[in-house]
């Protein structure tokens, strides 16, 4: 009896495949379906932000735009 290995290895393949695309295929749908409960039962927050910036983060903003301009110019001077 002759079993003809590339037919049957075809056949597995295709086998394969089609579990693994039908695997994925519902883990997507499951997936959405969990995320539509999820926001349903559990919806997000709204956060309120203001216009105006606080002292406190225009510091912090104010010491890292001087430290990226140091970081800057030192690079610069170790170039040329």
């Amino acid at each position: 009896m002759e079993i003809n290995l590339i037919s049957e290895s075809v056949k597995f393949m295709f086998l394969g495949m089609g579990v693994v695309f039908a695997f994925l295929t519902i883990m997507i749908f499951v997936l959405k379906a969990q995320g539509a409960l999820l926001t349903k039962y559990f919806p997000e927050e709204n956060k309120v932000v203001s216009s105006t910036p606080k002292s406190t983060t225009e510091k912090i903003d104010n010491a890292k735009m001087a430290a990226i301009i140091a970081a800057v110019q030192h690079h610069k001077n170790l170039k040329g």
